[in-house]
């Protein structure tokens, strides 16, 4: 998908884009590490956007993986469904989806990767999207998402930051990414 694409969504839709440029093959690269993905057995992606990150899941989980992608923007959807024939993508508010369509009584996600615009989002937003999402997690199974460099100070970054520890087992963070646009690193919670 064309960085052309992505410019054109993020300015139609910068409150859900959230970003001017794709996440950089750094970037999902230290993503796959800090998560675990090629030993997890159901995978779920919000925010897979153009795919950055979905292609390094791709090439990164085991064959006997199940994948599950949630977006919002309809025209990544469209665009992602025949790049990855194999995974599963799903037109839909993170805050709102219904994972009992796709998850069995009893049945959790091992890893969920997230690249969402935490800090575009009000606190509202921020935990109707966790308090929906972080259910489905299987106990000690890894939550990630990015954090660009410096926006993480802000208000809104300190307070994600924050809910992340009130809601999971605590919160690493990687090295910073410094080639991404921009510069970015990840934030690995464990479920207790």
């Amino acid at each position: 998908m064309s960085a052309v694409t992505f410019l054109k969504e993020f300015c139609r839709n910068w409150q859900t884009v959230g970003a001017v440029a794709p996440s950089s093959p750094a970037l999902a690269e230290r993503m796959m590490e800090a998560t675990g993905v090629c030993q997890a057995r159901r995978i779920l992606e919000l925010g897979p956007g153009t795919g950055a990150f979905t292609r390094a899941i791709a090439d990164t989980m085991s064959r006997e993986a199940s994948y599950l992608g949630i977006e919002l923007n309809d025209t990544f959807v469209q665009q992602l469904r025949p790049r990855f024939p194999r995974m599963c993508f799903e037109c839909a508010g993170a805050q709102e989806f219904d994972f009992t369509q796709v998850l069995a009584p009893g049945e959790t996600f091992d890893t969920i990767i997230s690249g969402l615009p935490w800090t575009a989002f009000p606190r509202g937003l921020q935990e109707a999207i966790l308090n929906n999402v972080l259910p489905h997690l299987a106990p000690g199974g890894c939550f990630a998402t990015f954090a660009y460099w410096g926006f993480h100070k802000l208000p809104s970054g300190r307070r994600f930051r924050s809910l992340l520890h009130e809601l999971t087992h605590g919160v690493e963070t990687t090295r910073v990414v410094w080639p991404n646009l921009p510069p970015a690193f990840v934030y690995v919670a464990r479920k207790s």
